[in-house]
């Protein structure tokens, strides 16, 4: 394949509580379609949409999460493999809004870091609103999230959520990208000896030299085999 036909797919998942808009989010974005009837999400959604994002094409892959924790078994596996990752909490749902590190949390646990943004839905509902708009501020700060508005309904700020997270992936691309050619330009200048180069998805890799002519690029910031910590204790604190 040549290298102009190479595809950049990029998967996302949209997590946080049954309720929040996560489903009308994505029909919206990839459909351009809204309907006020609410159903419940049981398993996984999928939709997809091709965008052009810093002058690359890039198709979006969209899971929608059943945010129930009657399916938490079912949908824990679809975590895995994802590129970037929307928290989305509804205006209107106190709830939701409080759920948000629980579920930065399992996005952590499943992913490791990736690109994540926070996401207030149903902004159009002002009289309504029962998130204070400066703590919405402080819990991304906390979370080291980006916080956009949008309104599924009136169509504000959905495009600008997707677009972000994009752009955000290839960024991190490119960084690993150029730190892998780091590595290589510094394995050919070394010994000659046998190597072994074992590579994970561009998102997720750091390069180390072992010293011995080999080079590992391995997932960066997993936490499965590393003691865990109250991640949303220190959240909380940090409000």
């Amino acid at each position: 394949m040549r290298e102009e036909e190479l595809e950049i797919s990029l998967k996302v998942v949209i997590v946080g509580n049954g309720a929040v808009g996560k489903s009308s989010m994505i029909q919206r974005f990839c459909k351009g379609t809204y309907t006020r009837d609410y159903k419940k999400t049981i398993g996984v959604d999928f939709l997809e949409r091709e965008i052009e994002v810093d002058g690359e094409d890039v198709r979006l892959m969209l899971w929608d999460t059943a945010g129930q924790e009657e399916f938490d078994a079912i949908t824990a596996a679809y975590y895995r493999g994802a590129h970037a990752c929307v928290l989305a909490y509804s205006s209107t749902d106190r709830d939701s809004f409080d759920a948000i590190p629980s579920w930065k949390l399992k996005e952590k646990n499943e992913c490791g870091e990736i690109p994540t943004v926070l996401v207030q839905n149903k902004i159009d509902l002002v009289d309504q609103c029962q998130i204070d708009p400066n703590e919405a501020e402080r819990l991304g700060r906390a979370l080291g999230c980006k916080l956009l508005r949008t309104s599924v309904k009136e169509d504000v700020g959905v495009v600008s959520v997707f677009r972000h997270l994009a752009s955000k992936c290839l960024i991190e691309m490119r960084r690993c990208e150029d730190d892998y050619q780091d590595d290589l330009r510094l394995y050919s200048s070394g010994p000659r000896s046998p190597s072994v180069i074992s590579a994970f998805s561009p998102n997720e890799c750091t390069g180390r030299n072992t010293g011995n002519g080999t080079i590992v690029l391995r997932p960066s910031g997993r936490t499965r085999h590393h003691k865990k910590k109250n991640f949303v204790k220190n959240v909380c604190r940090l409000l």
